[in-house]
């Protein structure tokens, strides 16, 4: 009993420690996408690769499948820098009363942007808001 517990748990650590290389394909899409990049960082995440890096002293995200196709790229922005369609339907919305606790801009393929305000109303209840330029609600998702 206490030999099967042992090789089981020498199994899952062996497996744990290995890591696989990162596909080449989301290194030659990102390095294309985003010429301009430094301070470039890989996190492989199994289902999905993110790029960490910044461009013209900004901060941002971009996330990639493991096939090199790029699915967003996320910058965090203040509030204040919102589009002001953004900030009035976030008024109008059932959350305005939510403390607000971080804001993004959503780059999608399709030239589709987006921004994204994660809300609270307590530390349970918490929600990220997505918002079309024009300031429509296009979704809320519970999160975490």
């Amino acid at each position: 009993m206490m030999l099967t517990a042992f090789v089981c748990v020498l199994a899952f650590t062996s497996t744990k420690a290995q890591i696989r290389e990162l596909p080449d394909e989301v290194e030659q899409v990102f390095t294309a996408q985003y010429a301009g990049a430094q301070d470039i960082e890989y996190k492989d995440h199994l289902l999905n690769v993110k790029v960490h890096f910044t461009l013209k002293g900004e901060k941002m995200v971009a996330t990639y499948t493991n096939k090199g196709l790029w699915k967003e790229t996320e910058k965090v922005i203040a509030f204040d820098q919102l589009p002001e369609d953004v900030k009035d339907g976030f008024q109008k919305s059932k959350y305005f009363d939510w403390k607000v606790v971080e804001t993004k801009m959503l780059y999608r393929p399709y030239n589709v942007e987006l921004y994204r305000v994660k809300v609270e109303a307590n530390e349970i209840k918490k929600k990220n808001l997505l918002f079309n330029p024009k300031g429509r609600l296009q979704d809320d998702e519970i999160t975490l």
